[in-house]
């Protein structure tokens, strides 16, 4: 037997059980240290960005948006899919950020990448700090579904993070991506380019659905 972290998990077969229009659902069967064979369940997602947008008075934009899987509205920060062929990560996040909040920024970095849980589902967010943030109309742009039903809120950022340390945000890319914020605008922390790379960027349920 190998030392411990030298295995390779390789997949012994894959079969798909459910293709979406969001995400996938397939069982693999990987081959284990101890030569088994584990079925592993696999959430296959588009993967996402969100935005983390803090305008000149130091207050940071979130939406309350009806999450369905939750049964209420929870307050997140701007996000999207990566749904748009040929798009880039923060193409992505500067068209959701008109869409859903009706801001534009001149400043996009990237904070940081969250995998949302890893155990089961491919799905990781980058989420983006987007700075010099002004207003555009978004009253045109068509909304539907629960788009239709989002309420903007500009709140400071030091009581977005008490919200998220109190429990009032659960979101994980909003949580990570407040936290992040607070810790970059402080002074505490380094932001990366808006184009660094993404190792772990969801690329399998794109690559079935085009």
């Amino acid at each position: 037997m190998m030392a411990p972290g030298e295995h390779e998990f390789a997949v012994v077969s894959t079969k798909d059980v459910h293709i979406g229009r969001v995400v996938g659902l397939r069982v693999d069967e990987v081959r284990m240290p101890g030569g088994s064979v584990a079925k592993r369940e696999v959430v296959e997602h588009m993967g996402a960005v969100a935005i983390a947008a803090v305008d000149d008075h130091g207050e940071i934009t979130l939406i309350h948006q009806y999450r369905h899987p939750l049964g209420r509205r929870i307050w997140e920060l701007p996000a999207g899919l990566l749904d748009a062929e040929g798009e880039s990560p923060v193409d992505a996040a500067r068209r959701e950020l008109v869409e859903e909040a009706g801001l534009v920024a001149r400043r996009w970095e990237t904070l940081v990448d969250v995998a949302a849980s890893p155990g089961f589902t491919d799905e990781v967010v980058r989420v983006f700090l987007a700075r010099d943030v002004s207003e555009v109309d978004r009253t045109e742009l068509g909304h539907d579904d629960e788009e239709a039903d989002l309420v903007v809120r500009k709140v400071p950022l030091a009581e977005a993070v008490r919200m998220a340390l109190a429990g009032e945000l659960v979101n994980g890319a909003t949580v990570a991506g407040v936290l992040a914020a607070h810790t970059v605008l402080s002074g505490a922390g380094e932001s990366r380019p808006a184009d660094a790379e993404w190792r772990d960027r969801p690329r399998t349920f794109a690559t079935r659905t085009r």
